[in-house]
């Protein structure tokens, strides 16, 4: 009945720790351990075996508490990592969709930038047209200029040039052409006939022709139109001073002027030679 006894709350004590299977063994083993010892042992054995088995039962209740602790900490960490992972995984998923924002935003800017682009060559377009426009309008005003200028020092060529050229009088071109023909080809006295002002008079004591050439703001060309048409007067053997009248002129068209010979009117003032 002892024997029976202790089986079976053997049995029931690490049933829970080694399952039933087990338990049942372990249980039945020691029942046998203990039926055999009662009938072959002392007491002092008995004694002796009680105390080995309960400290044998005592380790072993110790080492399943341990794995059973180790088991708790294994799942815990386990648990812990997978939490990491599933914020892991949510951290990815974020950046995933950062990213797609990103992309989807540099693509938006890259569409905005060929957009931009588009309208700068655009504006290009319209800029070298509006410079193109712009230029014309210039010459325009610079040639309405120059002809008001034209007119207005053939009106008051006497009183602009009067203590320059004494006794001064505005003249056709034409008028000398008689003079000219037997003397020039054709190309030189058409060229002379195109001439912007032509006046007679005398330049210190001596009678002379002025050949002037008038425009807005003179430039080399201007200068050299005046000298040449000059030259035809004096290769036809008639005495002439070319002349450029104008609002304005550079240093540098000065300068060439007085080394072709060239008298300036600019701004009301006669240069000097």
């Amino acid at each position: 009945m002892v024997a029976l006894m202790n089986t079976f709350a053997i049995y029931e004590q690490f049933r829970s720790i080694l399952g039933e299977e087990r338990a049942k063994g372990f249980a039945e083993a020691l029942g046998k351990m203990f039926e055999e010892a009662k009938n072959a042992a002392t007491k002092e054995d008995m004694r002796i075996l009680r105390e080995s088995v309960d400290t044998d039962s005592s380790r072993l209740e110790a080492a399943m508490t341990n794995l059973a602790e180790a088991q708790a900490r294994t799942e815990s960490r386990v648990e812990e990592l997978a939490q990491a992972q599933a914020r892991t995984e949510a951290r990815v998923e974020e950046l995933a969709q950062a990213q797609a924002r990103t992309e989807a935003r540099v693509e938006e800017l890259a569409e905005a930038q060929a957009r931009t682009e588009s309208r700068v060559e655009e504006l290009a377009v319209n800029m070298t047209s509006f410079s193109t426009i712009l230029n014309q309008l210039v010459i325009r005003s610079d040639r309405h200029e120059g002809t008001l200028l034209e007119l207005k020092f053939r009106d008051r060529l006497p009183s602009y040039l009067g203590r320059f050229l004494r006794r001064g009088q505005v003249i056709q071109a034409s008028d000398l052409i008689d003079q000219l023909e037997p003397k020039l080809a054709e190309a030189a006295v058409d060229d002379f006939l195109r001439a912007d002002v032509v006046a007679s008079g005398t330049v210190e004591g001596q009678p002379t022709y002025v050949v002037g050439e008038v425009s807005y703001k003179a430039d080399a060309d201007d200068v050299m139109r005046a000298a040449r048409r000059a030259a035809c007067l004096v290769k036809a053997g008639l005495p002439a001073i070319p002349l450029v009248a104008c609002e304005s002129i550079s240093p540098q068209t000065t300068d060439y002027a007085r080394q072709e010979g060239v008298r300036v009117w600019v701004d009301g003032s006669l240069l000097d030679a």
